[in-house]
């Protein structure tokens, strides 16, 4: 059974910090291609971050210099460092997995379509920031 379990979200005030975990079962998790996607209430599905197995990492230009994306292959876990949180930044938080992405690394993440790619995803767990 496949699955992605995320854990870490809650509310904290504007320029809080809060640190999300992914953890993987039931697939090869390292030799796939790990993601942060969030959504908000009537917006789109957006890419926020993603990592190879190589430690090579993209970002949403909306996050960088604020979150950080990590894994540690040896524990099946993908983290989400999310730092000098902004109330925009309220949103459903998902993990995904993915086998191949279809496009550049970094372009893919920021397509609409990019989600696609996506074999695998959690559940979701809420950030909320409040002013």
């Amino acid at each position: 059974q496949v699955q992605l379990v995320e854990s870490g979200g809650g509310s904290v005030q504007a320029g809080g910090s809060l640190r999300l975990s992914c953890a993987a079962s039931g697939i090869t998790y390292s030799n796939y291609f790990m993601a942060w996607f969030r959504q908000a209430p009537g917006k789109e599905r957006e890419g926020v971050a993603n990592v190879n197995s190589g430690a090579t990492t993209c970002y949403a230009d909306s996050v960088k210099g604020r979150f950080t994306i990590s894994r540690d292959n040896a524990k099946n876990t993908v983290y989400l460092q999310m730092n000098s949180l902004k109330p925009e930044d309220t949103a459903m938080y998902y993990c995904a997995a993915a086998i191949l992405i279809r496009g550049g690394f970094c372009s893919r993440l920021l397509d609409s379509a990019g989600a696609d790619d996506y074999n695998y995803w959690g559940q979701g767990t809420q950030v909320t920031v409040s002013s």
